[in-house]
């Protein structure tokens, strides 16, 4: 039976997060990450060790940490945010790093090396509740720790808090940061700010979910060109789709002037948006207004929006940026919808999505043949399927095509750089990669390809950094917090390495719960689960995803050849790589002779005669010397 498999114990439950993160990472992205990674290392790991505790998941601007005394976890939080008062002595009051710790002693649910259940549920809730720079703590924590720990407790009354049954006694810890400084979030941010809202779908049809984030999406592309404006990043906004909100709070949260949001209605070949800018302080409306448009007009209408938006902002377009709001790849709206669709499959991942997405833009280029963005998003999925043998075509020539028609596009510049490295030209892939990154450091595309271009070459500080960007771009991106943990395994750092992993799992089990038939999601998730020592799900979810794509992606069986490296079956990972790696192209020789998952194989016979006959027939294909890059 599974619930006797369940494993539980009790345990005191630190959660923490960073006050402002979203703010911060605008005011100084790299700065940001840099003092993080920093505090974690000088501060917050220490401290864990000193008393005894264990740091079970960094997520994001979070940490949660176990500790097997209430005593010890309360003095350990204690003494992180008087660290943290310390460290932040001196700096403005924009680049302070100020945390909100909530403490819970309860039962948990043991899985694997993570933890589950009410008693993190609670201590993740206390810390969302907990004022910036404090210690808020259950009053099971209350009762273990009182007159052990110098510092003294408010009573703050019974909460009801989200997903409990009951209503939890909270307490205040005394002392525990004394006049932290902070940033006041009700304050008057000094630049207007507005935060886009993913819009709602109101087509009746889920299936035209693509859509309306799509005008979401571009909406806030843009918003960002207008230089009056600063615009909250998609993956902070879309963190609140579907979801009640108070766009006070959210306003707060994130220390933005403005909210926009507002709805799609898609059908017969018309489209409705309403929408609304609301003034976050006051909570009154700026602006609203709704439109009902024959759907040939979209374009004219998201101008018009973004117009509108900017003016009741009592912001003013310079012309050239006017122009770039004007300005798109296609004026044709059924291509643009086509694009969307394609879109919309490339970003779950897996041969059969690509293909289905190649074939969307297709059809958008039949009709609009000069569409840059549909051509470029072909090279990128072409250069992803070239790679595991499923497309004759490498994607450089069509990412040429985008870039004649656009020179300033960077997906294309992405797709380029992706297409070269999966050739094994790096050196032309990086000055792609470099030219995609100057145009636009916000895009998903753009950073993952990079930094799988820096994983290639060894560069793996690099490639940290651009796969930590890529996942936080987009919330649905699960292959990026995969690669950022294989990086960090790299280098030696297993710890990052585990939590980038959970957090790499924590997508995938959502994108499961929404297409259980993305076989490449189950494979990734399978290596994540092997590392981390859960060998008997690793085993379920490969064998899943083989029954769903026996026999049809070489690169969801190149996966599960690494997944078999963690679970210990070495000689079952070496046939698995004999089996797959024939059909891919000839240039993947060089991604395996690199892949840090694979090094425990290199020591092996069979592996080393795999490695020298791909040599053998990447030598056979090409007309340059074999160790000359382009």
């Amino acid at each position: 039976m599974a619930e006797e498999r369940v494993q539980r114990r009790l345990a005191a439950i630190l959660a923490a997060d960073v006050v402002g993160y979203s703010r911060l990472m605008q005011v100084d992205e790299a700065g940001t990450l840099v003092r993080l990674k920093e505090r974690r290392r000088a501060i917050l790991s220490p401290l864990v060790g000193q008393h005894q505790g264990r740091i079970v998941k960094v997520m994001g601007d979070g940490v949660l940490v176990e500790f097997a005394s209430a005593v010890n976890a309360v003095a350990c939080a204690v003494a992180l945010q008087q660290a943290m008062e310390s460290d932040n002595a001196g700096l403005p009051g924009d680049r302070r790093i100020v945390l909100r710790v909530g403490v819970n002693l309860g039962d948990v649910l043991v899985e694997g090396s993570d933890l589950y259940g009410d008693g993190v549920n609670i201590a993740a809730r206390l810390q969302g509740l907990a004022e910036p720079g404090s210690v808020f703590v259950s009053e099971t924590v209350f009762k273990h720790v009182r007159g052990k720990v110098q510092v003294g407790f408010e009573d703050l009354g019974e909460h009801s808090l989200k997903n409990m049954a009951e209503p939890v006694r909270m307490y205040k810890v005394s002392g525990a940061a004394v006049d932290a400084v902070v940033p006041r979030t009700t304050d008057r941010p000094s630049k207007i700010s507005v935060a886009v809202l993913p819009f709602a779908n109101l087509s009746g049809d889920p299936e035209q979910e693509y859509f309306s984030d799509g005008i979401t999406e571009d909406i806030i592309t843009d918003l960002s060109k207008a230089s009056a404006v600063s615009v909250i990043a998609r993956n902070t906004a879309f963190a609140f789709k579907g979801k009640t909100v108070n766009v006070s709070k959210i306003a707060e949260q994130l220390n933005v002037s403005h909210v926009l949001e507002g709805s799609v209605r898609k059908a017969d070949g018309r489209v409705r948006i309403s929408a609304q800018l609301i003034n976050g302080k006051l909570g009154d409306h700026v602006w609203a207004e709704r439109y009902d448009r024959d759907l040939k007009d979209i374009f004219a209408l998201q101008d018009e929006i973004s117009h509108a938006i900017v003016a009741a902002l009592k912001g003013k377009l310079l012309p050239e940026e006017k122009k770039a709001i004007e300005t798109r790849s296609t004026h044709n709206p059924e291509a643009y919808q086509l694009y969307l669709l394609a879109r919309h499959y490339h970003r779950q991942r897996g041969a059969r999505n690509l293909q289905i997405a190649i074939r969307f833009c297709q059809r958008a280029l039949n009709i609009d043949p000069s569409y840059a963005r549909a051509w470029a998003l072909v090279a990128l999925c072409q250069a992803i399927l070239h790679s595991g043998g499923k497309s004759e075509e490498s994607g450089l020539s069509e990412a040429e095509k985008a870039l004649a028609l656009d020179s300033d596009l960077a997906e294309a510049y992405a797709a380029k750089g992706r297409a070269l490295a999966e050739l094994g030209r790096l050196n032309g892939a990086l000055a792609a990669h470099e030219e995609s990154l100057r145009l636009e450091p916000d895009s998903n595309d753009v950073r993952h390809s990079f930094g799988r271009t820096c994983l290639w070459l060894g560069r793996y500080e690099d490639a940290v950094t651009h796969f930590e960007r890529a996942a936080q771009l987009l919330d649905t991106d699960y292959a990026s917090p995969g690669f950022l943990s294989q990086s960090y395994r790299s280098l030696g750092r297993h710890e990052e390495a585990k939590s980038s992993a959970r957090w790499e799992l924590e997508r995938i089990e959502r994108e499961i719960s929404l297409r259980p038939d993305n076989a490449n999601a189950m494979m990734r998730g399978a290596i994540a689960l092997a590392y981390l020592g859960e060998k008997e799900r690793a085993q379920e979810w490969a064998s899943r995803a083989l029954t769903v794509e026996p026999d049809d992606d070489p690169i969801d069986q190149y996966n599960m050849a690494c997944a078999f490296v963690y679970l210990n079956e070495l000689d079952q990972a070496v046939d698995q790589l004999d089996s797959c790696l024939r059909k891919m192209s000839p240039e993947f020789v060089l991604w395996v002779k690199q892949d840090g998952d694979l090094v425990p194989l290199h020591s092996h016979p069979h592996f080393q005669a795999l490695i020298a006959s791909g040599e053998a027939r990447l030598a056979a294909v090409r007309t340059e010397p074999a160790g000359k890059q382009v």
